[in-house]
């Protein structure tokens, strides 16, 4: 049971942190573009956020009791940030990372193996 509630507990770092992600980069998208008023979008933005604050909640707290460790909680966090933010990025505004942001990415998923496996 204990490989189960690690492996939820990473998908609900990853969901809540790519949600809250998504959520900051449409309503930026949004009020770039002009075309909607701000409090819609703010208010439907908050909504989304709240739901992965939820998520990230929830898999702390399953983390926590699965890893034993809030240091590999937290580097599963970072890492879900660093790996979910270049691909939705691109998804929202087509851009390319530069080299600087692929090497950071590179580093952040070593970091994620070396707290999980050593």
């Amino acid at each position: 049971m204990e490989e189960w509630q690690k492996a939820l507990a990473l998908v609900l770092l990853f969901c809540g942190e790519a949600l809250a992600i998504y959520a900051e980069m449409i309503g930026a998208r949004s009020q770039a573009s002009g075309l909607e008023p701000f409090l819609p979008v703010f208010l439907r933005m908050f909504l989304l956020i709240a739901i992965a604050g939820g998520l990230l909640v929830a898999g702390y707290m399953l983390g926590i009791s699965a890893f034993k460790d809030i240091w590999v909680v937290s580097v599963a966090s970072i890492t879900s940030i660093l790996i979910a933010e270049p691909i939705l990025i691109y998804a929202v505004f087509q851009e390319v990372p530069r080299a600087g942001p692929a090497i950071g990415f590179v580093l952040g998923a070593l970091g994620l193996a070396a707290a999980l496996f050593l």
